[in-house]
C-alpha cells in the first residue's frame, strides 16, 4: 500500500493487539503502518550524535511510524520490539545473520528468518480490556498488589536512573528495584509512590518477587525471540535472538 509520502508502507500486527491501551488512543488498533527504510534513515543509524546518546533506534521508529500521532514512550515494550523487528526486516530483510553458541558451546555463525518470530500466546479473555492495571496477591505475604506493563518512556527513564547511580556510586547498579517501582502503582490499595518504594526496598521478599515476575511474563504481550537457527554446515538448532547492536549495525 502507500500513503501521502508515496512511500511503500506495511502493516505491523501488535503483540498486545491494542488490547490495554485506552480506547482513544492511535494503538488501540492493535495495528501500525510503518514506511520501508529509505537514505534518510540510514542517515539515522549512521548518525554519531545519535548513537553516542543511543536513541538512534527511537529516533529510527519514530521516522518509520506513518501515523506522527503515535507517541513512541506510550508504546508497550513488547509491543516496541515487535516494531524493531518489522523496522529490521523492512531495511534489509527477513534474513538476520548473527553469532550464536552451539550445543557444545562453541561460538557459530547462525541465520535466522526474522519473519518465523511470532508473538506470545496470552489469553486476552483474562484481563481487563482499554487499561493497563492487573491486581495479584503476592503467595507468601498475600500482600494485594496493582500492576502494569512497563512502557518504552519507563525503560528510558529506568535507563537514566542506572547511569546517574553510576556516577555517584562504585557498587554493582541494579535496575531490579527501579523496575519493580514502577510496574507496581499499588500495595494494599495505596498508590502512594513514596508507600510502593518503601515496600519494594524494604517488605517485599524475592519470593514473592519471582512469583510476580512469573505472573507479568505470563500476561506481559510480547515477540518470541526464540526461533530456528540454520549453521554453516545446515544443521539447525533452536536458538533466542538478541536484539544486540548486530541487529542494525551487522559490523558493529
Amino acid at each position: 500500500m502507500a500513503n501521502e509520502s508515496k512511500f511503500p508502507t506495511e502493516v505491523v500486527e501488535l503483540p498486545s493487539k491494542g488490547y490495554f491501551y485506552p480506547k482513544d488512543s492511535p494503538l488501540a488498533s492493535g495495528k501500525v503502518e510503518m514506511k520501508y527504510m529509505t537514505a534518510k534513515e540510514e542517515d539515522i543509524l549512521t548518525s554519531p550524535n545519535l548513537l553516542k546518546q543511543g536513541i538512534a533506534i527511537d529516533k529510527l521508529l519514530e521516522s518509520l511510524i506513518v501515523d506522527k500521532k503515535i507517541n513512541l514512550g506510550d508504546i508497550l515494550i513488547g509491543d516496541k520490539n515487535a516494531l524493531i523487528v518489522a523496522a529490521r526486516i523492512l531495511a534489509y530483510g527477513k534474513e538476520y545473520e548473527f553469532v550464536t553458541f552451539d550445543d557444545s558451546g562453541e561460538e557459530v555463525n547462525a541465520t535466522v528468518d526474522l519473519t518465523t518470530l511470532n508473538d506470545k500466546e496470552i489469553d486476552f479473555d483474562k484481563l481487563p480490556q482499554g487499561i493497563n492495571e492487573f491486581p495479584f496477591e503476592l503467595p507468601n505475604s498475600k500482600r494485594a498488589i496493582t500492576l502494569r506493563f512497563l512502557t518504552h518512556k519507563d525503560e528510558k527513564e529506568i535507563g537514566k536512573e542506572a547511569e546517574a547511580l553510576k556516577k555517584v556510586s562504585n557498587s554493582i547498579v541494579t535496575t531490579m528495584t527501579s523496575r519493580m517501582k514502577r510496574l507496581i502503582i499499588s500495595v494494599d490499595g495505596n498508590s502512594e509512590k513514596q508507600h510502593i518504594h518503601n515496600f519494594v526496598d524494604t517488605e517485599f521478599l524475592s519470593v514473592d518477587s519471582l512469583e510476580l515476575r512469573k505472573y507479568l511474563n505470563s500476561i506481559n504481550p510480547d515477540i518470541n525471540m526464540t526461533t530456528i537457527a540454520t549453521f554453516p554446515d545446515g544443521t539447525e538448532q533452536e536458538v533466542a535472538v538478541e536484539i544486540t547492536a548486530q541487529f542494525f549495525w551487522p559490523s558493529a
